[in-house]
């Protein structure tokens, strides 16, 4: 089956990773770690550039900052950033410090991103070229501006015939009742949920990643589909048949977990793009996402485009 069109709307900024750190410094010291690396990051970002990386072609609909690192941003793109406009601010800066335990902290800019909006999205964004296809939409609670304009978003794609993806993320000042309320208007519009399941259970106030993947799905349309992403216990997904679909996570030496999620949320999408069914787009996300928390650099092609494209070695 021909690949249907794919976009990414969201945060791209600069992630600087360190570690891993133990115990954590005590202020006023300093200490000495192992591993450093300058990479792309965001959400949208880490979720782009798994999608090139698998050679699959999309969209990309974001910002920069006015400084060095926005035109490096622009660079790592190429083409894809050609349209992206210049916010007259420094370019976000994430610092991802990472502990022994594969756990991280993160100290991060507001930056760029939170300057992004509807009409610069709409201003890079091809209908036509998306008609029948899917957008991924990220990073909700950091780009304010945009989210504030979601409906309009989401008038366009459906006059246009384009579903929506959305991963929220974290927000800032964690589920209030006003976060967890704007996430189930945004949901009552979108056919796909990617939620880890901290995020599920915490909007939801469910016990579990089952519970809560049925009270979502209760709140979009008949034909959506949500995911949890479950870390090292794989992932899930309810359909619209309200059956629970598993896919377990292969046992791997973890190197780096940073942007996991977002590598799943283009695995799952492309292979839903490809017509494969939730239980085999469950697979390629869990399998392609471990394939990139395992590599240094990371590795999303080979053996990772075949299980995309459905045919296992």
């Amino acid at each position: 089956m021909a690949l249907r069109p794919l976009a990414i709307i969201g945060n791209v900024n600069v992630d600087l990773i360190l570690g891993p750190a133990e115990p954590w410094p005590t202020p006023g010291t300093e200490i000495m770690v192992d591993h450093d690396e300058l990479r792309v990051g965001g959400s949208a970002g880490n979720a782009a550039l798994a999608l090139l990386g698998l050679g699959v072609e999309c969209q990309i609909a974001a910002n920069v900052g006015d400084d060095q690192f926005g035109e490096w941003l622009r660079q790592a793109f190429n083409d894809h950033a050609t349209h992206w406009p210049v916010a007259r601010t420094g370019t976000t800066l994430s610092v991802g410090i990472t502990h022994p335990n594969g756990e991280r902290t993160f100290f991060t800019t507001q930056g760029h991103i939170g300057h992004l909006s509807w009409p610069d999205v709409k201003s890079m964004l091809d209908p036509t070229r998306l008609e029948g296809g899917t957008a991924i939409l990220c990073g909700s609670f950091l780009t304010g501006i945009l989210a504030n304009d979601y409906d309009a978003l989401f008038d366009w794609a459906a006059a246009h015939n384009i579903k929506i993806a959305l991963d929220t993320g974290w927000p800032v000042d964690g589920w209030t009742e006003e976060n967890r309320s704007r996430t189930r208007h945004w949901l009552r519009r979108c056919h796909i949920a990617l939620f880890n399941e901290v995020e599920t259970t915490s909007l939801t106030h469910a016990t579990d990643a089952t519970e809560a993947a049925h009270k979502l799905k209760a709140l979009m349309p008949d034909d959506a589909i949500v995911v949890v992403k479950r870390g090292p216990e794989g992932a899930l997904a309810i359909g619209p048949d309200n059956v629970v679909v598993l896919a377990q996570a292969p046992c791997v030496a973890v190197v780096d977990t940073i942007g996991a999620g977002d590598v799943f949320n283009a695995a799952f999408v492309a292979a839903q793009a490809r017509g494969q069914s939730i239980e085999e787009s469950l697979l390629a996300g869990v399998r392609i996402a471990t394939m990139a928390i395992s590599t240094v650099p990371r590795r999303y092609d080979g053996e990772d485009l075949q299980i995309v494209s459905g045919k296992e070695s």
